[in-house]
């Protein structure tokens, strides 16, 4: 089945609006969004030793830290290391894998650090300094947290020469907060938590990615949007699963081309989405 067979040619749309793939092009910049964006940004600006974003699944973290990368400058030697587990020493060699550092995985750690630090100086000597980006960092035991915070500890002189990123679930955040972690705490500079859309936001949200992919009318009605903030609790993965959905029920009927509230409760009685909370559609159809 190609593309043009399926809703997006009944829709008039270019391309699936509401893909679960990350994709930066359709960032809605929400006042939230734009708030954690500067953050992030200001800590890679600002030489913060660790910047921290967490939020929700599907809350849109890893879009935007996408968004980030791809605007590094080429003074910026990234490092990304995403779902990285294990105990004391591996954690190091996701480390040098992310930088593409050749090292003997039957090395002792010293010798596994010793590289490191020899790959940080000789970023620094040619004017290039050292981002190392952690995504789904919930996943990183305590231990794991304390040793990266030993990493950027390398320094020369008054110049650090690493910077961390974590981004990961709200339990990160809870994580930091222990009192065992407050050395590192200390050195989060930069921090934001992305909370879900509100009702407003959401319809912004459904509306905004649907304008990208070329619909020139609000195919979404108001009350379609607001029954898909109420069972989705206006987490942008969950909207986006359900926004999929409808714009295929509706496809597959041939009735109409605008989503009711009717069109999305269709969705969520037929069991192919889990909602997470009940929600009375009757008022918003």
């Amino acid at each position: 089945m190609t593309q043009s067979s399926f809703y997006l040619g009944y829709f008039g749309l270019t391309e699936r609006p509401f893909t679960l793939v990350p994709d930066p092009e359709f960032i809605y910049w929400s006042p939230q969004h734009r708030r954690a964006y500067a953050v992030l940004e200001f800590g890679v600006l600002s030489h913060a030793p660790i910047t921290m974003l967490t939020g929700e699944v599907g809350a849109g973290k890893t879009t935007l830290l996408q968004n980030l990368l791809g605007q590094m400058e080429d003074d910026v030697t990234v490092g990304l290391v995403s779902n990285a587990q294990g105990s004391r020493g591996e954690l190091l060699q996701w480390v040098l894998n992310a930088l593409d550092i050749p090292f003997d995985a039957d090395d002792a750690y010293v010798q596994h650090f010793q590289a490191l630090q020899d790959f940080l100086i000789s970023e620094y000597a040619r004017g290039k300094r050292v981002v190392l980006v952690f995504d789904e960092a919930q996943n990183v035991s305590r231990e794991g947290l304390e040793e990266l915070r030993m990493l950027i500890n390398i320094n020369s002189n008054k110049d650090e020469l690493v910077q961390l990123i974590l981004v990961g679930q709200p339990e990160l955040r809870d994580m930091v907060r222990h009192p065992s972690m407050s050395q590192l705490a200390q050195r989060i500079s930069s921090s934001f938590h992305l909370n879900r859309m509100n009702a407003e936001a959401t319809q912004a949200y459904i509306r905004h990615r649907m304008k990208v992919a070329g619909a020139d009318t609000d195919i979404f009605t108001t009350g379609a949007c607001t029954l898909i903030h109420g069972v989705t609790g206006g987490v942008p993965r969950l909207v986006n699963q359900l926004c999929d959905f409808a714009l295929l029920y509706c496809w597959t009927e041939e009735v109409s081309k605008t989503i009711t509230a009717l069109v999305v409760q269709s969705v969520i009685d037929d069991g192919v989405f889990f909602c997470e909370r009940s929600y009375d559609s009757e008022a918003h159809a």
